[in-house]
């Protein structure tokens, strides 16, 4: 009986070590070059001290980033005997450089990362091939599965771990689970404001006038006007998550930026609309006040001119301003308001000071036009020597449309917890920056600019659409060039709401200088498609036969 028992305890000895000892054969022979690699820090991926990262999702399901089991592959050079060889046959593979590939097999290691996120079909490939020194092995990545699509929203995870640019930078300690209730060190989900479907539509567009006007960039920004939900956040310039550092090894680290809140620029005429609330709010015009026009304005050594100096002599009304974009009538109603009433206004449209969305930003104190000289308030009035993000921009118009309330763009609608709590982060209203009687006669303006103006060719049948151009000229400092004044690049935008008297979106399309004179060749154009396809898309009834 004793003798039984010391053998079974023998024999459960014998399996545990067996077990250990093929576990460490394991570790140690068959993957001793990876986990040696793993434990000097010279690959980074998840782990399971750093827990499963939050994924994200946009506005309708569909997923932006997640994470997945995904192939890579990786040699011991030392194992290696004929690194030519080698570098042409996985070089036709993986779609590498050769030398590129000849320097990572012949360096004096035993680890040597070559590629991560292999296909399934380039990871067979490897294997049948059965190369010694060339492993294929596979390890949990952040996997962002519509690729170029709001690339500039979502950023992507860095080599270390760590979001980088994007809503992966901005979210990161809620994506890792740093923040709120932490559970199986599981990061909290986001579901985003984005929807795919207007998404990809607008970058669409954006493709199609690279090839057709060959701007040097643009975006589009497709909002809620009376919610702040961000429905749509495209640029032209974008790029795969997925493969971020070929971007960044060749230097291309701009691309990254989401230009819509961490670039500015001077806006041009679509700043009038802005000049006339404040001058409707403060009654000191009407949209039918009139004014006379000589062409142009004197101010100092300095003088300014309309558009292609035109002169209007039938002593047009505030309404024929904004429809035919003219200079002298905008700096007429700065003047009415004087200085101070008209930096009040610009500071309480909020251009003084962030957004306050939910991503990085950027923004100008417009320091040089708060010295109040008269040069720079007339210039100011028709937009141009005033700084602005698009974002900031775009939050002013949702004003004019809602009914005078500003909001607060964001781009995360809810994060869900581990525990499956779901906290709802949309925005609440801010204070009225201009009374409804203001919005509801500036936006009939914007109708008749559309109707009678510049921006004809974004008129929809049985919509009533308000809108406003600009075509604003680049400053020399903006270019890097030290000289003062104004080059012959443009800067192209047109920010238009409809139904304009019960608006569910708003957009803004901005292009950096197209090879057309104005916006109204331009952006107006991609607007009308843009807006056509929102209004069948999301069924949006007529206002009128």
């Amino acid at each position: 009986m004793k003798n039984w028992r010391v053998n079974l305890i023998f024999l459960f000895f014998f399996l545990g070590s067996a077990a250990v000892i093929s576990r460490l054969v394991f570790l140690q022979i068959l993957k001793g070059d990876l986990n040696k690699a793993l434990s000097q820090g010279l690959f980074a991926s998840f782990n399971e001290n750093q827990g499963e990262r939050g994924e994200v999702f946009l506005k309708n399901g569909e997923s932006l980033a997640i994470n997945i089991d995904l192939p890579f592959v990786f040699v011991n050079p030392r194992k290696i005997e004929n690194p030519e060889q080698f570098s042409l046959v996985l070089s036709q593979i993986l779609d590498l450089d050769k030398d590129f590939l000849l320097e990572k097999l012949t360096n004096n290691s035993s680890y040597s990362l070559i590629k991560k996120k292999l296909s399934m079909h380039q990871a067979e490939q490897i294997q049948d091939l059965n190369l010694e020194g060339v492993f294929v092995s596979e390890q949990k990545e952040r996997y962002y599965p519509q690729g170029k699509l709001a690339s500039q929203v979502i950023g992507f995870l860095g080599a270390e771990g760590m979001g980088q640019y994007g809503l992966e930078q901005f979210y990161d300690k809620s994506l890792r689970g740093e923040e709120g209730f932490i559970e199986n060190k599981k990061g909290t989900n986001l579901v985003l404001t984005i929807d795919y479907n207007v998404q990809y539509q607008a970058e669409k567009l954006l493709e199609k006038v690279k090839k057709d006007l060959d701007p040097e960039g643009g975006q589009i920004i497709v909002i809620e006007p009376d919610s702040g939900r961000i429905l749509t956040m495209a640029d032209m310039k974008g790029f795969d998550p997925n493969h971020y550092e070929e971007y960044a090894r060749q230097g291309n680290l701009d691309i990254f930026k989401n230009r819509v809140s961490q670039e500015l620029f001077e806006p041009g005429s679509v700043f009038k609309p802005i000049t006339m609330a404040a001058a409707l709010e403060e009654e000191k015009v009407t949209p039918k006040t009139t004014y006379t026009d000589t062409g142009s304005v004197k101010i100092g050594s300095d003088t300014i001119y309309n558009y292609d100096k035109r002169i209007y002599e039938h002593e047009p009304s505030m309404t024929e301003v904004l429809e035919k974009s003219i200079n002298t009538g905008a700096i007429f109603v700065q003047r009415k308001l004087g200085p101070n009433l008209f930096l009040k206004y610009i500071d309480e449209f909020g251009f003084f000071r962030p957004s306050g969305i939910d991503f990085q930003e950027i923004y100008s104190q417009n320091n040089e036009l708060r010295t109040a000289r008269d040069i720079n308030l007339a210039t100011a009035s028709f937009g141009q020597g005033v700084e602005m993000t698009p974002i900031q921009l775009i939050k002013a118009y949702c004003a004019i449309a809602n009914g005078g309330r500003l909001i607060t763009p964001y781009l995360v609608e809810n994060i869900t917890f581990s525990d499956g709590r779901i906290e709802n982060l949309a925005k609440d209203k801010q204070e009225s920056v201009i009374s409804s009687k203001t919005a509801s006669q500036l936006t009939a303006m914007l109708v008749s600019v559309v109707e009678n103006g510049f921006a004809k060719s974004a008129q929809i049948p049985g919509y009533f659409i308000a809108g406003k151009t600009g075509t604003a000229q680049v400053s020399f400092a903006a270019l890097d060039i030290k000289k003062e004044g104004y080059s012959d690049n443009t800067i192209q935008t047109f920010i238009g709401f409809a139904p304009a008297f019960n608006p569910k979106f708003l957009v803004l399309i901005k292009l950096d200088n197209p090879k057309t004179r104005t916006a109204e060749y331009s952006t107006v154009p991609i607007f009308k498609s843009l807006a056509e396809y929102i209004i069948n898309y999301y069924q949006i009834p007529p206002d009128y036969e």
